[in-house]
């Protein structure tokens, strides 16, 4: 298949909270009207959180999963994508009981403990909606965002292994690919590997052109033909980095998780909206934008017809 770009849209994540933008989805029903409308607007795969519908705060239940996926499923060809990555106040055992009960074709998979700086955001904003949102900020000044080799193993046990989903293994830094190296060098992980280059969280690696090549090297290394990319460009850094990512042969992602902004100090209005920025970045770089189908072609995936949902 020539080369045609996969566009993943995250549609709510963990990260950001209610008071900074009101277009962030909260609830079950906007956060399938939201995955909907992106997927119409050429998202391939759909990265999936949860949250309580009447706080916005990051939640793990299966139960509110089941609210939105089977719309989704019904109005989409999408892939679905359900995070093990979860919120802060989670354990691991909370992270993957979505995916572990809903069976998707593709899930997250973090490789490596790291510190995740939320706190900068409290700078920004003086109002909060809620009491948990600035506490919730503040305490990302002393957590640190657990994946020991022992819970890696577990999630591909759990998930791979037991219901067939492969993952989009997020790389927050050089070192998480050789994570990833050893995995496969002792059968537990069995290429082609789909790897999320994230750049910009602090904690992480920096949102560095430079660094996004070291990244691409290492991997080329490591990981030979058996891999494919997908870059993750935190805030403003989300449309450079998606535009130079394709350029470099990878896909992208994009979606209010990572940025809420679709330009500089406009808010998006919606998921929809970026992604249909970035397929016109794509089409300008004239690149073909890839269907669901030849998504799950690329990425070796089970089929829409054996989730859980």
């Amino acid at each position: 298949m020539a080369h045609k770009v996969i566009i993943t849209c995250a549609i709510t994540g963990s990260v950001h909270t209610p008071s900074m933008s009101p277009y962030l989805p909260i609830t079950p029903d906007e956060i399938a009207e939201q995955a909907i409308a992106a997927a119409q607007e050429g998202a391939a795969i759909l990265h999936l959180h949860a949250r309580d519908p009447k706080t916005g705060f990051p939640a793990p239940d299966p139960g509110l999963f089941r609210q939105f996926l089977p719309k989704i499923r019904e109005a989409t060809e999408a892939v679905v994508n359900i995070s093990t990555g979860g919120g802060m106040t989670m354990t691991v055992e909370d992270r993957i009981q979505a995916a572990q009960t809903t069976s998707p074709e593709m899930a997250s998979l973090n490789l490596g403990s790291m510190n995740f700086g939320l706190f900068p955001a409290l700078k920004r904003k003086t109002e909060w909606q809620h009491d948990w949102e600035p506490d919730f900020l503040e305490s990302s000044r002393d957590f640190i965002f657990r994946n020991t080799f022992s819970d890696i193993e577990t999630i591909l046990a759990q998930l791979g292994d037991a219901n067939g989903t492969r993952f989009e293994f997020e790389c927050y830094d050089v070192g998480h690919l050789y994570t990833l190296a050893h995995f496969i060098d002792h059968g537990l992980v069995k290429g082609p590997v789909f790897l999320q280059f994230v750049l910009g969280v602090l904690g992480g690696i920096g949102a560095d052109p430079e660094n996004l090549m070291h990244m691409k090297a290492t991997a080329d290394r490591l990981f030979g033909d058996q891999y494919r990319f997908s870059v993750l460009g935190v805030g403003r850094a989300q449309m450079p980095f998606a535009a130079m990512s394709a350029s470099m042969g990878g896909h992208v992602r994009v979606g209010l998780e990572d940025n809420l902004y679709i330009c500089k100090g406009e808010l998006a209005r919606n998921n929809a909206e970026q992604v249909k920025k970035v397929c016109d970045i794509l089409t300008g770089l004239n690149l073909d934008i890839a269907t669901p189908d030849e998504a799950r072609a690329m990425l070796g995936l089970k089929g829409y017809d054996k989730v859980g949902f």
